[in-house]
C-alpha cells in the first residue's frame, strides 16, 4: 500500500494485509463507498482470499461437528446451513474482513478439539499449536476475534483442569502407597511418574501454544505493520507527534532538523496530548472575550486563547525567562528544565499567556485563560507557569522537543492548562476551550502539551520575529522511537479512536439482528434494479433462534433433574451436550452480548459470527434429541431444510445481484416492512 500508515478501529493490521495480499498496488484511494474501480484494479484478484476463506469455513463446520462427539449426517447439516447461508456468502464475496475472522475462529477450535480428542496420536501437538496460530490470526483480523479466543482458553482450562483431577492417576497413587509398606514397587511408582509427569506437559504445552504464541504472533502482525508503513499517511494526524515525526513525511518533514532540547527565547507549538481524535494546537488571535457571556456571566475582555485544530501561524508561542526581556535564543541556549518557571508569549501579538480568578466561558467551574491586556483596572496580570515534565526521567529533566510531555501549572493558582474539548460559540469562530483546572489525582497525560514545531528565535523586533517563524535552524536531531512506544499507542489509538460516523443509513442495534429487522444494501446496478444485499435466510436464522431457546430449556429441565439425582443421560452424553453448550452458545454468548454494551455504530455484518455458533448448535441438539422422536424429527428436518433452501433460492437475486428484478418482484421480497430494498420504477 506504497507504505502509508493508516489505523483501523475494527482491530490489529493483519485482515488489511491479507487483503493487500491479493494484488493491491495503492495506486487506487478508497475514497467513497460505491466509487468505480480503475481499469487497472483487479477487483477478482481482491476478493480472492475473503471469498476462499468464506468457502473454507463450510468443510471446517463439518469437521469442527464430528469433532464435537456428533455424527457425520449432523455435521452435513451443519455445512449446508452455512451454505445455505445468504447473509454469509455476500459477506463472502465482497473485500470484508468478517469470513476471513469466521474461518480462523473455526479453525482454532477444531484444531484445539482435534488435539482434545486424539492426546495420543504423532503430532498431536501441532493440532494444538494450529490453533494457537489461528486464535492469534482471528484477533489479528478483528478484534471480535477476541471473544472467541477468550472462549477457547476458557475450554483449554476446563480440561485441563479435569485432567488433574483425573482418577487414573490417584488410582496408580494409591496403590503405590498401600504396598509402601512393604517395598516401593517400581512398575507403580513409574505409571505415577509418567502420569503426572504426562499432565503437566500438557499443561505447560498449552501455555505456550495457546498463550506465549499468540502473544507473540500478535506482536509480530505490528512489528511488520510498523516495519512496512513507514511513510506519512491518511491517519498521522491520531498519533502523537512523537509517532508522526518517526514517519518518512508528514510532520517529519516540518520537524527535521529541529533543535531538540527547548531553551529560553524558543518559539515553539504546543499541541494538547487530550485533542481526539483530532489534533489540536494552542492559538490565540486578535479577538477578545465578549465583555458579557450569553448566560449574563462577565467575562476580562482580553485576548482569547483556544485550541486550533489546523496548523496556522497563530500557534506560535515563545519561551521567556520572567526575569528577562529578550525573546532570542541565547549562545549558547539555555534549556528549560523540570521545574523552571517561565512566560509564553504570543508570536504574532506579543500578548502573555495568562490566567486568573475569572471563570471560563464554557466551563465555569475552571478558570479563563488568555492573552493579557493590562486596561489599567485592578487586574494585575497573572502569567507565570511552571513547567512541570510529567514523563521526565529524572528531576532535572530538560524539556525536549517532541518526546517531553509538559504540564503547565499556573503560578498564581496552581491550576493547570488543559483543553476542556467544548467547542466556543461565533464569537471564538468556534474554536475549541482552553481553560486553567485545580491538578486532581487522577489526571496524567490528558492535560500534557507536547512542543511539535520548534525554533531558536534570533530576531527581538516583532516584524522580524514574524518573518522568522517561517524559518526554522536546521539541527539534525534523531526522531525515532522504539517499537514498543509505537506498538502501545497504537493498541490505544485503536480501541479509543472512533473513525463511523455516529449515525448511519444502515446502522443498526444487536437486538434487531436477532430477529433479523434489518439490512444493508450493499451494491446497486447504476441504470437497472440489480442489487446485493446483506440479508440473512430468514429460515435458517429462525431456527438458530428456536436452537438456542431449546438448549438453554433442556439444559435447564437436565440440570434440575440432576440435581435431584436422576441422570437423564449417561456421562459421556452428558459431557458431549456440556460441551456443545460451552462451544455453540458460549460462543454466541461471548460474540453477541458486548455489543449490547458498546456505545458506537453497529452494523449486521457484527452479528455474523455469532450467528455461526449458532448453526453448528442446531443440527448437533437435533441429534441429541432424535433418541426418543426419531421419526418425527426426520420429517421435520427434512421439512426444515426444504424451507432452508428454498429461502435461499428465494433470496438469491439480491444475494448475487442476478437476475435483475422489476420493481414488483423486489417488493414481493420485501418480507419485512423494515427492510430496505432498493427499486426503479419504469
Amino acid at each position: 500500500m506504497k507504505g502509508k500508515f493508516f489505523v483501523d478501529d475494527s482491530g490489529p493490521p493483519l485482515g488489511h494485509m491479507i487483503l493487500a495480499l491479493g494484488g493491491f498496488d495503492g495506486n487506487f484511494v478508497w475514497s467513497r463507498i460505491g466509487a468505480e474501480f480503475p481499469c487497472g484494479v483487479s477487483v477478482w484478484t481482491l476478493r480472492l482470499l475473503p471469498a476462499l476463506g468464506g468457502a473454507l469455513c463450510v468443510p471446517l463446520v463439518y469437521l469442527l461437528t464430528v469433532e464435537l462427539g456428533f455424527s457425520h449426517l449432523s455435521a452435513l447439516g451443519a455445512a449446508l446451513l452455512l451454505l445455505l447461508e445468504n447473509s454469509l456468502i455476500v459477506q463472502s464475496r465482497f473485500m470484508l474482513l468478517e469470513a476471513l475472522l469466521i474461518f480462523f475462529m473455526l479453525l482454532a477450535f477444531f484444531s484445539y478439539l482435534r488435539f482434545h480428542n486424539s492426546p495420543s496420536r504423532s503430532g498431536q501437538f501441532c493440532w494444538l499449536l494450529l490453533s494457537g496460530v489461528s486464535c492469534s490470526a482471528a484477533v489479528g483480523v478483528k478484534y471480535m476475534g477476541l471473544s472467541s479466543y477468550l472462549l477457547l482458553l476458557g475450554l483449554a482450562s476446563v480440561h485441563s483442569w479435569r485432567q488433574m483431577g483425573n482418577r487414573a492417576v490417584g488410582h496408580v497413587s494409591g496403590a503405590q502407597s498401600a504396598v509402601s509398606t512393604e517395598g516401593s514397587d517400581p512398575v507403580l511408582t513409574a505409571c505415577s511418574v509418567s502420569l503426572q509427569l504426562s499432565v503437566f506437559i500438557h499443561c505447560v504445552l498449552k501455555v505456550l501454544c495457546l498463550l506465549v504464541v499468540p502473544v507473540l504472533l500478535y506482536v509480530f502482525w505490528f512489528y511488520v505493520h510498523l516495519s512496512i508503513l513507514q511513510h506519512s499517511g491518511p491517519h498521522d494526524q491520531l498519533m502523537s507527534s512523537a509517532f508522526q515525526a518517526s514517519l518518512q513525511g508528514g510532520l517529519s518533514r516540518i520537524t527535521k532538523g529541529q533543535p531538540l532540547e527547548v531553551a529560553y527565547g524558543s518559539q515553539v507549538t504546543l499541541r494538547s496530548s487530550a485533542s481526539q481524535p483530532l489534533p489540536c494546537w494552542l492559538h490565540s488571535h486578535k479577538a477578545n472575550y465578549p465583555i458579557r457571556y450569553e448566560d449574563g456571566r462577565g467575562s476580562s475582555h482580553q485576548q482569547q486563547v483556544t485550541c486550533y485544530p489546523f496548523k496556522d501561524v497563530n500557534n506560535w508561542w515563545i519561551i521567556k525567562d520572567p526575569g528577562r526581556q529578550e525573546l532570542v535564543v541565547d549562545t549558547p541556549p539555555r534549556p528549560v528544565r523540570h521545574g523552571d518557571v517561565i512566560q509564553l508569549v504570543h508570536g504574532m501579538t506579543s500578548r502573555l499567556l495568562n490566567s486568573h480568578d475569572v471563570a471560563a466561558p464554557m466551563s465555569p467551574q475552571a478558570q479563563e485563560v488568555s492573552g493579557y491586556i493590562d486596561f489599567n483596572v485592578s487586574m494585575a496580570a497573572q502569567n507565570l507557569w511552571r513547567v512541570d515534565i510529567y514523563n521526565r526521567e529524572a528531576e532535572s529533566e530538560v524539556w525536549k522537543t517532541i518526546r517531553s510531555e509538559v504540564r503547565l501549572v499556573h503560578v498564581n493558582t496552581s491550576a493547570v492548562l488543559k483543553l476542556s474539548g467544548v467547542a466556543l460559540p461565533d464569537w471564538a469562530f468556534h474554536q475549541l476551550e482552553v481553560v486553567a483546572e485545580k491538578l486532581q489525582k487522577g489526571h496524567g497525560s490528558s492535560l500534557a502539551w507536547t512542543v511539535e514545531e520548534h525554533r531558536y528565535g534570533t530576531s527581538q523586533e516583532q516584524k522580524e520575529r514574524e518573518a522568522e517563524l517561517h524559518s526554522p535552524t536546521h539541527i539534525n536531531v534523531d526522531r525515532k522511537i522504539s517499537f514498543w512506544s509505537k506498538f502501545i499507542e497504537l493498541q490505544w489509538k485503536m480501541l479509543t479512536v472512533k473513525q463511523e460516523e455516529s449515525e448511519h443509513k444502515y446502522s443498526s442495534s444487536p437486538l434487531e439482528w436477532v430477529t433479523m429487522e434489518t439490512n444493508i444494501a450493499y451494491w446497486l446496478h447504476a441504470s437497472t434494479n440489480a442489487q446485493i444485499h446483506l440479508i440473512g435466510n430468514p429460515v435458517s436464522w429462525g431456527v438458530a433462534n428456536l436452537s438456542l431457546l431449546a438448549y438453554q430449556l433442556l439444559a435447564m429441565v437436565y440440570m434440575l433433574r440432576r440435581r435431584r439425582g436422576f441422570k437423564d443421560l449417561p456421562d459421556e452424553v452428558w459431557q458431549r451436550f456440556v460441551c456443545l453448550g460451552f462451544v455453540c452458545v458460549g460462543g454466541w454468548m461471548m460474540n453477541f452480548l458486548p455489543f449490547l454494551l458498546m456505545d458506537r455504530t453497529l452494523f449486521l455484518y457484527h452479528y455474523l459470527p455469532a450467528l455461526c455458533y449458532l448453526h453448528l448448535l442446531s443440527p448437533a441438539l437435533l441429534e441429541h434429541v432424535s433418541r426418543t422422536l426419531r421419526r418425527g424429527l426426520g420429517l421435520c428436518a427434512s421439512a426444515v431444510l426444504v424451507s432452508i433452501f428454498l429461502s435461499y433460492w428465494y433470496l438469491c437475486p439480491l444475494t448475487y445481484g442476478c437476475p435483475e428484478l422489476s420493481a414488483n418482484q423486489l417488493l414481493a421480497l420485501k418480507w419485512r416492512d423494515s427492510w430496505d430494498i432498493l427499486y426503479r420504477r419504469r
